[in-house]
């Protein structure tokens, strides 16, 4: 007999047979009812956004009812008053700077030095797809999109339905201090319920520091960006900003690919001079921001690594668009506690083992 070999006995019991097809049941229902997961998820992840302000009211001496209210009706007033004053500003800009971009593109061409184009022609037509046709596109996106509010939340959250239950659950959620955890409590085995609602924690600490630091890095980024390039006298100034502001989002690569169409205009409206000085404004903000205002602002953040954000960006904006995008550094973050829960009880039983034999 070669090796010694053994006799391998695989016991499946009918407990382990009915959890399998429990499983393949609630992975099919979660499939099946995935826009109902995803409004239900988002709502989760707003709740425990506004949790921070919710606390500080009530730290206030405000009953929780009427702390959600001040907080909601903040963020209406905000969300309201950016739809009325900066959207149709920003939409304007975008819609000339579409215009402009095939000439944008075609005047900075012709002041590479090296003579190939370095966008492959406004024209050329790369796998089906030209610079032309995609701008075109956007266009339209953007015409749809100023269009009327209505179109806008249709755009965005996947229907005027799926917004109003975002906005009704994560109400119901926040109004109740155990409201998530009751709802965890709810969806959750009992055994594994103490350890779901302490994950939960954890990762609503991480998720709402972590939100707190982007928003006011992204407010302060935005701000400098438009007084830079107002200053400097460069087209479309206040669009060039919002795009500055979103790509905080993107960890490391964001403010790179941001600063890239704001030289580009710097370079073709203003030459070389404006060009270099918009080079430099981006620079002189980036230095600004890793030495200053990132240690300020985000030095108290409970980090999610950079990579990690970066793919989960990418997965949720594949699988769910705007709203995987809003629940991917969530969802990251409780995976990345749960690894951590993963390794530490690994290192506990080793430890036991060791300490056993």
């Amino acid at each position: 007999m070669l090796g010694g070999s053994k006799d391998v006995n695989i016991n499946i019991n009918l407990g382990t047979i009915i959890s399998v097809i429990l499983l393949v049941l609630l992975v099919s229902l979660i499939f099946y009812l995935q826009d109902l997961v995803l409004v239900v998820l988002t709502a989760v992840v707003i709740a425990s956004a506004i949790e921070p302000a919710t606390k500080w009211f009530v730290r206030h001496r405000f009953p929780r009812v009427a702390a959600v209210l001040v907080v909601y009706l903040m963020f209406f007033s905000v969300l309201l008053s950016f739809f009325y004053f900066l959207l149709p500003p920003i939409l304007r800009e975008a819609l000339n700077f579409l215009a402009a971009v095939p000439q944008y593109i075609n005047a900075f061409d012709s002041l590479n030095p090296f003579g190939q184009s370095v966008f492959l022609s406004t024209q050329t037509v790369v796998e089906g797809f030209s610079i032309n046709d995609g701008v075109n596109e956007l266009r339209s996106l953007f015409s749809n999109v100023s269009a009327s509010f209505l179109s806008t939340v249709n755009l965005v959250f996947g229907g005027v339905v799926s917004f109003l239950l975002i906005i009704i659950f994560s109400f119901y959620f926040a109004m109740q201090e155990t409201g998530i955890d009751d709802f965890l409590r709810v969806i959750t085995p009992v055994k594994h319920q103490n350890h779901v609602v302490d994950l939960w924690k954890r990762s609503q600490f991480k998720i709402g520091r972590w939100m707190q630091g982007q928003l006011i890095l992204a407010a302060i980024i935005g701000v400098l960006v438009y007084l830079g390039l107002t200053i400097l006298g460069v087209k479309h100034a206040l669009l060039l900003a919002l795009i500055a502001a979103l790509f905080e989002l993107i960890p490391v690569f964001g403010p790179i690919l941001a600063s890239i169409p704001a030289i580009i205009v710097g370079f073709v409206d203003g030459g070389a001079t404006i060009g270099l000085l918009v080079v430099g404004l981006y620079l002189i903000i980036q230095q600004f921001e890793n030495h200053l205002i990132y240690p300020l602002v985000v030095t108290k953040v409970v980090g999610v690594p950079p990579l990690l954000v970066i793919i989960a960006l990418l997965i949720g904006a594949q699988v769910a668009g705007f709203l995987g995008i809003i629940l991917s550094v969530p969802v990251a973050a409780a995976i990345q506690e749960f690894v951590k829960d993963l390794q530490a009880n690994r290192k506990r039983i080793l430890e036991n083992e060791t300490a056993e034999a």
